[in-house]
């Protein structure tokens, strides 16, 4: 591989680039920016907390081109948020490439990949074949021709896209019409076999990727690239994960597999004309069974296997695999049929296999549990679906040990890594070691490279720096917990609570975000707030999450509340917001099938399950939460916590520490008096 020395360091890089997108260099950036350089040197991983403003972006973008510039090399940017990458690959990306095309001595490249199912598969589109819907006994007249008018449009959509990107058509459609022109990885062909291979979507970005510099994707592409046999994201050295915070969650999401009668009987269909009809009868059979169990079972988190679904599972199992083994092993044959053979065998070793994963999840006693499995039904909800199995990973910090950090040199950063104080919370769901080290002080580089020759047994080396943040939080910053209220219950917001959230809402004149432990919640503080103050109060759920933020934005008085997005995902500066208001501590549920079952995974073993499990989902919501207040230099207020326990409770103390360093009170009127000042000094 060519390598090129002579490139400026990247101190001089960042200085160029933040003067040429007209940014200000702030110490952590640049201290953030010579660890990344030091981590692609030495082959260490690295986890990076650095506070919102302290340009992160930049500070992992430069010295991550430089590398690939230097080693001809790919570099992958995974991301959690949809608005992370459009920042990236439509804003960030192309003013740095433009910016440091001189200093590199060309202009560096990047592409963003997505899963196979995310692009629009011409094939599916050109033959028809459509998938018939799981759900069919709950479609009526209506939602046909809805999705036929949606298929429609995806038709005419065809001829016009370059990318065949889901998310660059506007207005978007539903996920059932996708489904009816798009294929997941399984399904797909394969480029060498499609007719109409050399002009697909998902390989064209495949291909732009791999001659890419930098490659911006998603953790869930992340985690599936870790966990398939095969590769999906190109050739690489070097992994930058942002908003780190949600990997473990988006991982377990993805490692999350599900079964339903629904899906044995599309299972069953597909593969009828292929095979002998009565192998694919007792698949569906098998089926119908299964459908009558989970009506009788009731929903939750099922610690033994049921006598019942002992019975039918190893009948899906049994009649899956009979039907796999009728339908053989591809062959040579027309397209139309390997398509269909392609999508049968896709779907039956999906029922297949995650019977085979419900069966083994009971074998194992709770201290060695691997899985957790839960029956979840929403039967009752506006948008109901059938009874559905579910089977977990109650951890995924030894595939991401092995998977991830074993395979390339690692950086995590987010403004929130370090709960309680320390990043070893984190760590240890990763599947780090505990006790990261400090990180030194960039040292001059002898060599190109700093990297240790590779021995048996090597335990993982990494490294924890916590940049900071360029906001003066205690000054400008208010922690306020309501020490005096009584713990909150189970009944909804008392009196107490509507009291103290009227008072500290008026005093600031509007301008609150409400984040509220449930919907419910939030819809009777509205309700009962709507009648007690004269400020606007906007609910989630009214509308689209994104105009109501806008509208929050666009009024200073107006309030809004809600609940889990909300937490991560408001963006608001200036006087709109200098409220931030958390009705209670966000712990799991107690019902959570994974929360709970991971939690008494811990106990088994001897830990402390609550704090491990429970306190750290807390102190990582509570710490995105509190950090809507502050989104530029000038930003001031006051965060509220109305749930007492945070001063009270043993574990108070860890969750304060996962904060932002507040200044902190429990005084009710300094807080009053506080907002009321910045109300008055509010520019109108």
């Amino acid at each position: 591989m060519a390598e090129r020395s002579e490139l400026p360091s990247v101190r001089e890089l960042l200085t160029h680039a933040v003067e040429a997108v007209g940014g200000t260099e702030r110490d952590g950036q640049i201290e953030m920016a010579e660890a990344v350089a030091r981590a692609v040197r030495t082959g260490e991983h690295l986890a990076v907390q650095a506070g919102t403003g302290t340009g992160k972006s930049l500070a992992y973008l430069v010295p991550a081109i430089r590398h690939a510039v230097q080693k001809e090399a790919t570099v992958v940017v995974s991301t959690a948020t949809i608005a992370l990458q459009r920042q990236l690959v439509d804003r960030d990306l192309p003013r740095l490439a433009k910016s440091l095309k001189k200093p590199l001595g060309r202009e560096p490249t990047f592409a963003i990949l997505k899963g196979r199912r995310n692009y629009l598969c011409l094939h599916k589109l050109d033959t028809g074949a459509a998938e018939e819907p799981e759900d069919d006994g709950l479609f009526d007249a209506f939602d046909v021709s809805k999705m036929g008018k949606e298929v429609k449009r995806l038709h005419e959509w065809s001829s016009e896209t370059e990318t065949g990107d889901r998310d660059e058509l506007v207005p978007g459609v539903s996920e059932r019409a996708w489904r009816q022109v798009s294929v997941t990885a399984k399904e797909c062909l394969g480029a060498a076999r499609c007719p109409i291979g050399t002009d697909c979507f998902a390989e064209q970005a495949r291909a732009e990727a791999g001659r890419a510099d930098v490659v911006v994707t998603n953790h869930a592409l992340l985690a599936i690239d870790a966990l398939q046999g095969y590769q999906v994201l190109p050739e690489h050295d070097l992994v930058i994960i942002d908003e780190a915070h949600e990997l473990v969650d988006r991982v377990t999401s993805v490692a999350t597999g599900e079964l339903t009668s629904a899906m044995i009987s599309a299972a069953s269909r597909r593969c009828g004309k292929l095979i002998d009809a009565g192998i694919a009868d007792r698949l569906l059979e098998s089926g119908d069974g299964l459908a009558l169990v989970l009506d009788d079972l009731g929903a939750g988190r099922m610690d033994a296997l049921p006598q019942p679904l002992a019975g039918a599972l190893p009948a899906v199992r049994d009649a899956a695999h009979a039907c796999l083994t009728a339908l053989g092993s591809d062959r040579k044959e027309e397209v139309e049929e390997a398509t269909a053979r392609k999508l049968a065998r896709s779907l039956l070793e999906e029922v297949h296999d995650t019977a085979v994963r419900l069966l083994d999840a009971f074998e194992e006693d709770q201290a060695n549990q691997r899985d957790v499995v839960w029956l979840s039904s929403d039967q009752y909800s506006a948008n109901p679906r059938p009874p559905t199995l579910r089977v977990a990973p109650l951890a995924v910090a030894g595939l991401l040990r092995e998977r991830v950090f074993g395979a390339n040199t690692t950086v995590l950063t987010s403004a929130t890594l370090t709960l309680g104080g320390t990043f070893d919370t984190l760590a240890r769901q990763w599947g780090l070691p505990p006790s990261s080290k400090q990180v030194e002080r960039e040292q001059p580089a002898g060599t190109a490279t700093e990297k240790s020759p590779p021995a048996d047994g090597d335990v993982i080396e990494w490294t924890g720096l916590d940049v900071g943040s360029p906001f003066d939080y205690r000054r400008n910053g208010i922690l306020y917990v309501a020490k005096h209220l009584p713990p909150p219950g189970r009944d909804g917001l008392g009196e107490p609570m509507l009291a103290e959230l009227t008072e500290l809402i008026d005093a600031a004149g509007g301008r609150t975000l409400g984040l509220f432990s449930s919907m419910r919640a939030a819809k009777q503080a509205t309700e009962e707030l709507r009648g007690r103050i004269d400020h606007p109060i906007l609910c989630q759920g009214e509308d689209s999450t994104s105009l109501l933020v806008r509208k929050f934005a666009e009024d200073q008085h107006t309030c809004l509340f809600g609940t889990l997005s909300l937490w991560q995902g408001v963006d608001v500066p200036g006087p709109a917001l200098q409220l931030v208001v958390v009705d209670r501590l966000p712990f799991p549920r107690p019902d959570d099938p994974v929360s709970s079952a991971r939690q008494r995974a811990v106990e088994a073993r001897g830990g402390n399950g609550f704090l491990t499990v429970a306190a750290t989902h807390a102190a990582l919501l509570l710490a995105q939460g509190t950090g809507r207040l502050h989104r530029t230099m000038g930003d001031r207020g006051v965060v509220a916590v109305l749930d007492s326990r945070l001063a009270t409770a043993r574990y108070g103390g860890f969750l304060r520490a996962s904060l932002p360093p507040f200044w902190p009170t429990t005084d009710r009127q300094v807080v009053r008096d506080a907002l009321r000042r910045l109300d008055a000094a509010a520019p109108t």
